[in-house]
């Protein structure tokens, strides 16, 4: 098994009574309040399921797959860990019970073990604990704060909780802290808020040899100090570390405040022995000010086909909130099922919105009317932002309608289509496997000079995120540049086009990459900037 220095400090986030208590979200703004601390401060979560990654997992299953620079497809609460802190991870930030017996199969099938046989402990209990090690290493933080994935009591979870378990032992106290986020609910008959499931969480805990240091309670009404010291009784913590997590009334980002008001980040530097500065969160209040008090208000439409999911766009909701508040502008998103525009037409859902926005997909479900949104937009002159997906139906919308190809359409739609202006990537060809086979992580783009992204980007080359295996038609850009779609990005060799755009619009572009992953709270991405800036230009609400 691995080793690492011991100037490194460890924080495991775990949950019980129920999921969806927003681990990732305390894990992210904790790490938020550390970094204010001074620290470096890098996140990782541990996901029991089986799959190797989220990648192949549908939207309804898992919400948004998040990519990471080093093409990693991983669980959405890296997103929330990528904005909440400065941190840029890798592969090792996300690990499942999949890679992990992948791995230990593989050294088994290598005869790595030895002739031993092979048993959950010590060898998979090892493998875990060797990706904290690899992360320790490889990122060199002050501090690592691991979530794992599901609740207390999971049978898939027990050898993270027992590697976990070990960890602590072989790295010694003053360096690893438990923090257990856990429901208190309220029971409307009897008017009064229930502890039970907490003992009973932490008790589960307890019984795997895990003693939290913190509890993080999620509750829908405020912890007296009765409650708290009951709290701290019956679980066997401190009374001022019972921390009180209430839903944040109008932003996520409102939790590192709420959070610090009760001291969460003083009491975890206390119990690793951490001397830190004071943090000062000028910059943080004034963004979650202007989400809370914007002085304009646009209305922007997301058309999708798994829009009824909150996170299934997770990251693109967040983008747009970044830009927004940037703008000192508060945005109502509109989310519209493309197979409701297929039915009833664009203008039934899109006319009284200020801009449009395309985000990625796959398969051919609710295509018709993505299309039919696309052309509602550039017609009318609503500013549009195509991502992924959004730009291949932005092509096909332009092929049909202004270049007169009738029929055309993606490879992935309809094969047949007498013009295959989207078309598989030349090296997606002979892929037979599905999983972390398409075109993944950071490439570069070129921007043509005296277009809007050259304009917005102020630079002739980014890099951005994809997740695609489809492409623009090579034998289609001359003549669809030619006729007004401007192709203002594309690969150094020229040959892939990434960015495309309509010259005489307020705002029309079409990207190819997922730019919402790189986006964050007071640093909001070029394009959501742009796009956002252009709706408001056009149409601004009334603030009520």
């Amino acid at each position: 098994m691995k080793t690492s220095t011991k100037s490194t400090k460890y924080i495991f986030v775990t949950g019980g009574v129920v999921s969806s208590l927003g681990k990732g979200l305390a894990a992210a703004s904790l790490g938020t309040l550390l970094e204010y601390r001074g620290l470096k401060v890098v996140l990782q979560k541990f996901d029991p399921y089986l799959n190797v990654d989220p990648g192949t997992m549908s939207p309804f299953q898992h919400g948004e797959v998040y990519v990471l620079d080093d093409g990693a497809e991983t669980d959405l609460d890296l997103g929330h860990y990528e904005r909440f802190t400065g941190g840029n991870l890798t592969k090792h930030n996300n690990l499942t019970s999949g890679q992990v017996y992948e791995m230990v199969l593989e050294k088994e099938r290598r005869g790595d073990y030895l002739g031993a046989t092979v048993q959950v402990i010590p060898h998979v209990t090892d493998e875990i604990k060797n990706r904290i090690h690899d992360v320790a290493d490889e990122q060199k933080p002050d501090i690592i704060i691991t979530e794992i994935g599901g609740t207390i009591g999971d049978i898939e979870g027990l050898p993270f909780l027992e590697a976990m378990r070990q960890f602590a032992l072989e790295m010694g106290k003053e360096n690893v802290i438990f923090i257990h986020v856990t429901l208190v609910p309220f029971i409307k008959a009897a008017g009064e808020l229930k502890t039970k499931p907490t003992q009973q969480s932490v008790a589960r805990m307890q019984s795997l040899g895990i003693q939290p240091d913190i509890i993080i309670c999620r509750t829908e009404h405020p912890l007296d100090t009765e409650m708290r010291r009951k709290i701290s009784m019956f679980c066997n913590v401190p009374q001022n570390a019972v921390i009180q997590a209430m839903d944040m009334e109008h932003s996520i980002y409102e939790l590192p405040l709420e959070l610090r008001k009760e001291r969460v980040d003083r009491i975890a530097c206390d119990l690793l022995r951490l001397e830190t500065k004071r943090p000062d969160l000028t910059d943080w209040e004034k963004f979650v000010q202007r989400i809370i008090s914007p002085s304009h208000k646009v209305k922007i439409a997301v058309v999708g086909k798994y829009i009824e999911l909150q996170d299934a766009y997770k990251s693109i909701y967040e983008a747009l909130t970044h830009a927004g508040a940037f703008l000192d502008c508060g945005l109502t998103i509109v989310r519209i099922d493309a197979e409701d525009i297929e039915k009833h037409g664009a203008e039934a859902y899109l006319s009284g919105v200020g801009g449009v926005l395309i985000p990625g997909g796959f398969g051919d479900r609710g295509i018709e009317g993505k299309i039919k949104a696309a052309r509602f937009a550039r017609e009318t002159k609503l500013p549009y932002l195509g991502l992924c997906l959004g730009m291949q139906i932005a092509t096909i919308e332009y092929a049909r309608h202004v270049c007169g190809l009738e029929g055309a359409n993606s490879q992935e739609f309809d094969a047949n289509a007498p013009h295959l202006v989207v078309c598989l990537l030349e090296d997606q060809k002979d892929v037979e496997k599905k999983g972390g086979s398409m075109r993944l992580g950071t490439w570069v783009t070129d921007l043509r000079p005296d277009t809007r992204a050259y304009e917005l980007y102020q630079s002739a080359t980014i890099t951005e995120r994809h997740r695609h295996r489809y492409e623009v038609n090579p034998d289609y850009k001359a003549r669809l540049d030619d006729a007004g779609l401007t192709i203002s990005g594309a690969s150094p060799d020229g040959t892939l086009a990434e960015i495309v755009e309509i010259e005489d619009h307020p705002f029309f572009i079409a990207v190819q990459f997922h730019p919402e992953f790189l986006s964050k709270p007071n640093q909001p991405h070029p394009l959501f900037r742009g796009f956002v800036r252009a709706v408001l230009e056009s149409s601004e609400l009334p603030l009520n």
